[in-house]
């Protein structure tokens, strides 16, 4: 017996790692599609947009299907169902006619359109020379909220390669990972792949004043093989003991020209008392929460709520600008020849994208990679002898200062004068871990809760008594 295509996906996509709904069974409802022309006959490439309303909050997610009327050999993997004895479908970025097609979409400039959605590619600066060019590709595996596919086009010493992200969870409003990073390349940073281009889509949307709603669909950039993530290489040093500081030096300078190049290309603004006053309001909710599932931080409540206090009336508030968002060194890469190129510039996953794309503290940025350093420390130490855990403490903190060193010396403002700020993001990120350690891996939560304490210590010191 055949099924609808809603039918098919409802089992199918409980199934894939971007689904969000885990654990619940989706239900469904389509709310557009849009269609890209094919170089295959009898090959129908669209993309659906369907509203799963299983959970408290209706998610929007973009599905892009193939529809075939065979099963080509070795497809059953992305076989996702029969809808009648001549259409099969299939997952699309696995069908390398759909890769072909969304990258000739960008490079054009063209739109595509079928039911209620429209989609239209921007090509950026770096080179798409697609016209008449071999295009292969392939899905990247181990991504968990989107899907990225790995293009190589050309063929010989003329070819290139390039990574599409195609973005499965869809909100109104820009992608700050488009949006930044396009501003970053176009003005000639090296600390980000090349922006290719992207694809902006509309839909109906009953629930905004226009009735329609608009967003980023898919975000095309420069590929990168065979590099290695900053979290890889400063676990390997801090596991031989190797010193990091001139890396992490690196390291801070790179941050500080991408928060120079942010500041220049989008705009900032002094943050005002509401913008303070939020910002010290969400610590003091996310601390509560903390103390409710984390009875090892009861003890620095009060030395934690002096620090919120202290900073939130500190006269050196920085200006606000677009910053990275959700910072660490997972999200940065060594490319040899080249440094530290950044990545992901999407924001904290669980915030809103109404919220991930307005201007922010950077000392945010600077907070979540000193974390980041504490991290590898505390990895390094789980399994290890006293000494090596004081070898890496040593090696983190060492880490650390070199990571600020680095940055006031690019940017030339002095964040350690900033202290006391820095230290109420560096804590309000820590108990962020210790809930999400306490959840998930409790062998873990020593981590946050041995920084909280130190900081907790340190910043009392510096606050009024």
């Amino acid at each position: 017996m055949n099924a609808t295509t809603m039918e098919c996906l409802t089992d199918w996509m409980r199934r894939q790692r971007w689904y969000g709904g885990k654990g619940q069974i989706p239900q469904l409802r389509r709310i557009g599609a849009w269609e890209l022309p094919s170089d295959e006959d009898g090959v129908v490439l669209r993309t659906l947009l369907v509203l799963d309303e299983s959970g408290v909050q209706p998610l929007l997610y973009q599905v892009p299907i193939t529809i075939r009327p065979t099963i080509p050999r070795g497809w059953g993997h992305h076989f996702i169902g029969k809808v009648s004895d001549t259409e099969f479908v299939f997952d699309g970025p696995h069908d390398p006619a759909y890769g072909r097609a969304l990258l000739r979409l960008i490079a054009s400039g063209g739109s595509a359109t079928d039911a209620g959605v429209t989609a239209t590619g921007t090509a950026t600066g770096f080179l798409l020379p697609v016209d008449g060019a071999e295009i292969t590709s392939k899905v990247l595996s181990g991504e968990q909220s989107n899907t990225s596919l790995v293009f190589d086009v050309g063929s010989g010493e003329d070819s290139r390669q390039i990574i599409c992200k195609i973005f499965r969870m869809l909100h109104h409003g820009e992608n700050p990972d488009v949006v930044l990073q396009t501003a970053i390349s176009s003005a000639g940073s090296p600390h980000v792949p090349a922006s290719a281009g992207y694809v902006t889509g509309e839909w109906d949307d009953p629930g905004r004043p226009t009735g329609r709603a608009s967003g980023h669909l898919a975000f095309a950039q420069e590929f990168m093989p065979g590099v290695e993530d900053a979290w890889r290489v400063a676990l390997q040093a801090a596991s031989a003991g190797e010193d990091f500081s001139d890396r992490a030096f690196a390291l801070g300078e790179a941050t500080a020209a991408v928060h120079e190049t942010l500041a220049e290309a989008l705009p900032t603004r002094e943050p005002s008392l509401g913008d303070i006053v939020k910002m010290a309001s969400l610590w003091h909710q996310r601390l509560a929460v903390a103390l409710s599932e984390v009875p090892e931080l009861k003890g620095h409540r009060d030395a934690i709520e002096a620090i919120y206090d202290a900073a939130q009336h500190d006269a050196s508030w920085p200006r606000l600008q677009r910053i990275h968002g959700d910072y660490h060194l997972g999200q940065v890469l060594s490319v040899p020849h080249r440094g530290w190129v950044l990545l992901d510039f999407e924001g904290e996953p669980l915030r809103p994208m109404h919220e991930r794309d307005q201007p922010d503290v950077p000392l945010r940025d600077v907070a979540g990679m000193l974390r980041s350093f504490d991290y590898v420390a505390g990895s390094v130490a789980m399994s290890a002898s006293d000494e090596t855990t004081a070898r890496a403490t040593s090696w983190a903190g060492n880490a650390r200062e070199a990571f600020l060193d680095g940055y006031i010396a690019r940017s030339g403002d002095d964040v350690r004068a900033h202290r006391l700020l820095l230290d109420a993001f560096e804590i309000d990120k820590a108990v962020y871990e210790a809930v999400y350690e306490k959840r998930n891996r409790p062998d873990w939560l020593p981590i946050p809760v041995t920084a909280i304490a130190r900081l907790a210590a340190r910043g009392l010191a510096q606050t009024p008594s």
